[in-house]
């Protein structure tokens, strides 16, 4: 149980791959974005540690989708 992954990180870890694949951004372009290190970004698209609110939001801003759609909250990418 311990090494499992939670569904909501890795709802969220795919919509950001996504994302970034979309935007044809690498991981460390993303990391250097974030300013967080090459190696902790890929945790975060891993779905293998969370973030920090602030972090979310940047992500969010960034590509332009709502955090719920980050979230899996919503399957809508932009509020109305």
């Amino acid at each position: 149980m311990k090494n499992e992954k939670k569904p909501e990180l890795l709802k969220f870890s795919m919509r950001l791959k996504e994302l970034r694949k979309e935007s044809g951004l690498k991981q460390i372009q993303m990391a250097e974005i974030l300013k967080c290190t090459w190696s902790h970004y890929q945790k975060i698209e891993y779905g293998q540690i969370n973030i920090s609110i602030i972090m979310l939001m940047d992500i969010a801003d960034y590509f332009n989708v709502t955090t719920d759609y980050l979230l899996g909250r919503s399957d809508q990418r932009n509020e109305m």
